[in-house]
């Protein structure tokens, strides 16, 4: 088959049925060298070029997207492509459609949770900033009062995925738009209701946790916490409850 890529062109690679992120490094003769993201070199002799093991990457793809639901490929390779491109840029959050995936930095990045980001949050719709764990809190706290009806955030991922972390700072969110709710009367805000359930989770950490390769503080059960706001938009009250996974029952 007679296919042709420029030089330097972004192209995927089928390798023992796996895609990979490749560039076109050589081509002369009707051979094709191309060198992976991953450093790996493959070179596919004329009879070996087909659009079955080498086809042109998608822009989408190329540049990285906010909303992996905008990708023009959707399989496994591109997927984590776009997440591996986006962390290369401190850009750990990641939308598929209104579901938020978060890659863990362990490091700090500047200016992402503080009072800023939060008032920056509290203030625009969902999917009119780029992908942050604050807008997820945000269109829970929104729509108490445009659904009049409960709201659920469900948080979940592997160990040393940044589960609790991501638990802390929803209610790092929570509790600011508590404390800056219209009309909530001083008498409220001396009770410090939302400090205490923030406060609250090294301590509940500090019961049932471990260490484990990837994780020094690793729980080893499942929380549900539950949070009651007053008519006005402030934290009134709460409770967090254990969750032992019946799964483990039988292992």
């Amino acid at each position: 088959m007679d296919t042709f890529f420029a030089e330097g062109a972004r192209v995927w690679v089928r390798d023992k049925e796996q895609f990979h992120p490749s560039t076109a490094s050589t081509c002369a003769d009707g051979s094709l060298i191309l060198t992976t993201d991953y450093g790996q070199v493959i070179c596919l002799q004329p009879g070996e070029v087909s659009r079955e093991t080498v086809y042109p990457m998608h822009q989408t793809s190329i540049d990285g997207v906010e909303d992996m639901s905008t990708l023009a490929e959707l399989h496994e390779a591109a997927i984590m492509h776009n997440l591996y491109h986006r962390y290369q840029k401190d850009h750990i959050y990641t939308n598929i459609g209104s579901i938020l995936a978060a890659v863990n930095p362990y490091k700090p990045i500047a200016g992402l949770y503080d009072l800023a980001a939060v008032e920056l949050y509290s203030q625009h719709h969902l999917g009119e900033l780029p992908p942050h764990i604050f807008a997820v809190a945000n269109e829970c706290y929104r729509c108490l009062w445009k659904r009049h009806d409960s709201q659920c955030v469900l948080i979940s991922g592997e160990s040393g995925a940044g589960k609790t972390e991501s638990t802390k700072l929803l209610l790092q969110f929570l509790s600011v738009m508590s404390q800056n709710s219209a009309g909530t009367p001083p008498s409220e805000r001396t009770t410090h209701v939302e400090e205490a359930i923030v406060q609250s989770s090294p301590i509940m950490e500090a019961f049932g946790n471990a260490k484990t390769v990837y994780n020094n503080n690793s729980s080893r059960f499942g929380k549900f916490i539950l949070l009651h706001f007053s008519q006005n938009g402030n934290i009134h009250g709460g409770c967090i409850i254990d969750c032992i996974p019946l799964l483990l029952a039988h292992t």
